[in-house]
């Protein structure tokens, strides 16, 4: 792993002494995830690929001489468990900064926590955007960079002019629909059904039977990650939809449970195991070395949460210090190259990203049909912008 704008050595102003003192104490990095719930089905590659990059930094040297190590709390997927586990964290912990994938409703749950106690909080998770704090950075894909690829394969490849919405009852799932419906209207196409259900709700039968009565050309779905993806997509195959499918929740490491009901799933995503670069296969045997069998398939959750955590260290490294608002002022400007390539979150606390759009295979696993390198973020925080 190369980090650039990575600083060696002794921070500004820190003295032999104080780093001395420093080195006693670990860096606590507070990775609140939801282990049950929704997000239970990829938050084990997440914590996989932390533990990876806090192993790695450590054998290293640590960062200013000083180790790094995880604090990993459960947050249930939702509003109410991330309250706690943000509370325990910051407050009763006090971990030096918080970096982890979550569900929406979680993430906003926990961001004012977040602010009372000035943690730097790097947020790993693809989502609806627009989400702001003078305290947050986020790696992941937002709609502007992730809804395009998609609707524009399903209008010219497929000819496709009328769109069926389904999602997840919450911020996400409606943030992301919202912002398909603009692209598709503003394409010239229509959507003839936008439909939720709530983000535990497991029987999609009677929103199944009104995509049916819609007559749609395509599908398009925004369901919490993990455990509705894998519900809703195989009861949509056992009624027998086989409309064009654009799934804009699902990761590599769900597609790879469903097996063949993901098969002809269309999905846009920053990260595939397929991307042909030393650092991605560095990082992928990596993962193998250290988990054996038990390794999660690396996706476009877990890997941003892997990049982050190096991020993080970098920033320490360059101001100096764990300082929050020092750490802030620099987790702007450090580069990391990573199993995604050069990762900098200097948009607006947002990162331009290449894009992949891929189809699911009978395996799980997902062909790269065509990439959008540099994708820009859009406006997302202007009042934050660096």
């Amino acid at each position: 792993m190369k980090i650039s704008s990575l600083i060696l050595g002794l921070g500004a102003g820190m003295t032999l002494g104080a780093v001395a003192h420093a080195a006693e104490d670990p860096i606590v990095i507070g990775v609140p995830i939801g282990l049950s719930g929704a997000n239970s089905v990829v938050a084990p590659s997440v914590v996989q690929s932390a533990e990876l990059a806090v192993e790695e930094i450590n054998a290293a040297g640590g960062v200013l001489g000083r180790q790094l190590e995880l604090s990993v709390a459960d947050d249930g997927s939702g509003a109410q468990g991330a309250q706690r586990a943000f509370d325990t964290l910051v407050f009763q912990q006090e971990v030096d900064a918080i970096i982890s994938m979550e569900t929406s409703a979680a993430r906003n749950a926990g961001l004012p926590i977040v602010n009372r106690g000035q943690v730097p909080y790097i947020y790993t998770s693809f989502y609806e955007g627009k989400s702001c704090s003078p305290w947050m950075y986020a790696n992941g894909w937002v709609p502007q960079q992730q809804v395009a690829p998609i609707v524009d394969q399903f209008m010219k490849e497929d000819g496709a002019n009328s769109f069926f919405l389904v999602g997840s009852d919450y911020a996400f799932g409606r943030g992301m629909l919202e912002f398909s419906r603009q692209y598709i209207e503003a394409n010239g196409g229509t959507v003839v059904g936008e439909e939720y259900l709530p983000m535990d709700g497991s029987d999609w039968t009677p929103i199944i039977s009104r995509l049916r009565s819609a007559d749609a050309d395509a599908l398009i779905t925004s369901t919490a990650g993990g455990a509705p993806n894998v519900t809703l997509t195989k009861q949509l195959r056992a009624a027998g939809i086989d409309l064009p499918y654009g799934n804009l929740a699902v990761d590599e490491g769900t597609a790879a449970s469903m097996g063949a009901d993901a098969e002809g799933m269309y999905i846009a995503a920053s990260y595939v195991t397929g991307i042909d670069t030393p650092a991605n296969k560095t990082f992928l045997e990596a993962i193998k070395a250290k988990f054996g069998d038990a390794a999660e398939t690396a996706n476009d959750l877990s890997v941003p949460q892997y990049e982050a955590i190096y991020a993080y260290a970098a920033a320490v490294e360059q101001a100096g210090s764990t300082e929050p608002e020092a750490v802030i002022e620099a987790l702007g400007t450090v580069t990391v190259d990573g199993p995604r390539g050069a990762i900098t979150m200097d948009k607006q606390r947002h990162t331009p990203l290449t894009m992949y759009l891929g189809r699911v295979a009978a395996d799980g696993s997902v062909e790269v049909i065509e990439s959008f390198p540099n994708v820009d973020p859009g406006e997302q925080c202007p009042q934050l912008a660096n």
